[in-house]
C-alpha cells in the first residue's frame, strides 16, 4: 500500500508515497540561496518543467520487504488528474487501493474485510500527495506548500542542502540534497502507525533515468532509532502507457487464492 488500514497498507502507502511521488533530482552547481534556488535548479535536473508535465501516466513495478525474508510484489499505477491504483500481494492475496481523481476511493483489504469498502476521512485527506506524480516541489504553492531554505548540515560526511516543507494539512516534513551529486539523499518527518506517531526517515538510492527523467530505484526506510530498515526495489518504471479509466473506478475484490489439492492417499 477497512476504515483503518493494517500496518502493511499504511507502510507500503506512506513508503510509495515517498518512493515515487517525491520526483527526486537536484544538481546544486552553486550554493542555494533560497528554497527556490534549491527548486529551480531540481525541476531542471529532473528534465526540465515541461518534460516533467508532459507524463501523463505512470506505473511503477517492484517488491516491498517489510523485514528480511518477508516480501510482497507491488505495483502503482497513476494518471492524470489525480488518479491511482495500488496492489501489494501478500501470501497470494492481494490489497487494493484506488483513488478516482476526484474524489472517490476505495479499499479492499482481504486480512481484515471481505469487501471493497470506501476510503476514511484520513485516507482522503492525504491521498493527493499519493496520487501526484509531479511531486510535492513543482507547482508548490498552488498546492498548498510552504518551502523554506534550512541551510546546510552533514550527513555521514556528506554536506547537504535541507529544504522544510510545511504542508496544506500543517504537517512538516525536510529534505536532504547531497551537494555534490545534487540527488535527494534523505527525508525525515513523522508516520502514524498503530495510532501512534513516530519520527520517520527515508533514503534514497540507486538513482536511474526513465524516459529523460530520474527515478531512485531503492528506498529505504525505517523508524528514527529502529534497526528495521523496510525497503522498496522498484523492476521497472513506466511513464506515457495506456491506462484505462475503469482501473480507477471501485475495484472488484479479487478471487480467493485457490486451494492446494489433497495429497494422493498411499494404496
Amino acid at each position: 500500500m477497512c476504515a483503518k488500514p493494517n500496518f502493511q497498507s499504511r507502510l507500503l502507502r506512506r513508503l510509495a508515497l515517498t518512493a515515487v511521488t517525491s520526483l527526486f533530482a537536484l544538481p546544486l552547481a552553486l550554493p542555494a540561496q533560497s528554497a527556490d534556488d534549491v527548486i529551480n535548479a531540481y525541476l531542471k535536473a529532473r528534465g526540465g518543467l515541461a518534460k516533467i508535465k508532459a507524463v501523463q501516466t505512470e506505473r511503477l513495478t517492484g517488491v516491498i520487504t517489510f523485514t528480511p525474508g518477508v516480501e510482497a510484489p507491488f505495483f502503482v499505477e497513476r494518471k492524470r488528474p489525480l488518479k491511482m491504483h495500488m496492489e501489494f500481494t501478500v501470501n497470494g492475496q492481494s490489497l487494493i487501493r484506488v483513488y478516482d481523481g476526484k474524489s472517490s476511493g476505495w479499499i479492499y483489504n482481504p486480512f481484515t474485510n471481505a469487501a471493497v469498502v470506501p476510503m476514511g476521512a484520513e485516507d482522503l485527506a492525504g491521498i493527493a500527495e499519493e496520487a501526484d506524480f509531479e511531486g510535492p516541489f513543482v507547482d508548490y504553492k498552488a498546492k498548498g506548500n510552504q518551502i523554506e531554505y534550512s541551510g546546510k548540515e552533514q550527513i555521514d560526511g556528506k554536506v547537504v542542502q535541507k529544504l522544510k516543507l510545511t504542508d496544506k494539512q500543517g504537517e512538516v516534513s525536510y529534505f536532504y540534497f547531497d551537494a555534490s551529486t545534487g540527488l535527494i539523499m534523505k527525508w525525515h518527518g513523522s508516520r502514524k502507525v498503530g495510532g501512534e506517531v513516530l519520527p520517520w526517515e527515508t533514503y534514497f538510492r540507486d538513482f536511474r533515468e526513465v524516459d529523460g527523467l530520474k527515478y531512485p530505484f531503492l528506498v529505504e526506510s525505517t523508524a528514527v532509532d529502529s534497526d528495521k530498515i523496510q525497503k522498496i526495489t522498484a523492476t521497472k518504471i513506466e511513464t506515457n502507457i495506456p491506462l484505462n479509466d475503469s482501473q480507477f473506478a471501485k475495484p472488484k475484490p479479487p478471487a480467493p487464492p485457490a486451494e492446494s489439492a489433497d495429497p494422493p492417499k498411499p494404496d
